[in-house]
């Protein structure tokens, strides 16, 4: 019988601070009953799994072996002027010239995530 993925979870040193980081990344809530200091935070997604943040005692060191990536709402470069403007940073651009590719952003923890093409980018496989 395969099994179903309940939740994504993500360490953290402040779980309900990073939870509400990505609260705003999603536009979904945190659970009513999270509140700051608790050591565990979650976000219920309309489907699929939940994000779920924990916190643990070490920092993060190295990079992600496993991430989220978002489609744009519109066009990558919107979205990733929004997401700065929340606190992430900029990992990396691979966009290339003819519209393909993606951008690389680390939320305030410094996980990192993607932001790939949305419906108001560019489509190189429409000429």
């Amino acid at each position: 019988m395969p099994m179903t993925m309940r939740n994504i979870a993500v360490d953290c040193a402040d779980p309900y601070e990073l939870a509400t980081f990505w609260s705003s990344v999603v536009g979904r809530p945190l659970l009513d009953e999270d509140e700051p200091g608790d050591p565990e935070a979650v976000i219920v997604m309309p489907s699929g799994p939940a994000l779920f943040f924990q916190r643990v005692p070490e920092p993060k060191v190295g990079k992600n072996r496993l991430h989220v990536c978002l489609t744009a709402e519109d066009t990558v470069q919107a979205d990733v002027d929004r997401l700065v403007g929340l606190g992430a940073r900029l990992v990396q651009d691979r966009r290339t010239p003819d519209g393909r590719g993606w951008v690389v952003l680390a939320d305030p923890e410094g996980n990192e995530f993607c932001v790939l093409r949305g419906p108001g980018d560019p489509d190189p496989t429409r000429a």
